[in-house]
């Protein structure tokens, strides 16, 4: 999987994007045994209901959205 998401040479246009994509490759996506695209999109799934974001009160993105909405 290869993404950009700025301008060529500027690295700082879409920080916050660059930044989950290198956390969940790293923490995901590079433990997959199969690079199918339901095994991927199974796995991103499952990433936002474990991974907690200081950002975010120590909650995972799934946990955050839910106490915004009550």
């Amino acid at each position: 999987m290869i993404g950009s998401h700025s301008r060529k040479g500027i690295c700082h246009d879409n920080t916050c994007i660059e930044s989950f994509f290198s956390h969940f490759k790293r923490e995901c996506l590079y433990l997959l045994q199969d690079h199918s695209e339901e095994e991927m999109i199974r796995a991103v799934e499952q990433y936002n209901y474990k991974r907690f974001q200081k950002l975010l009160n120590h909650l995972t993105p799934i946990e955050y959205r839910h106490q915004i909405a009550a």
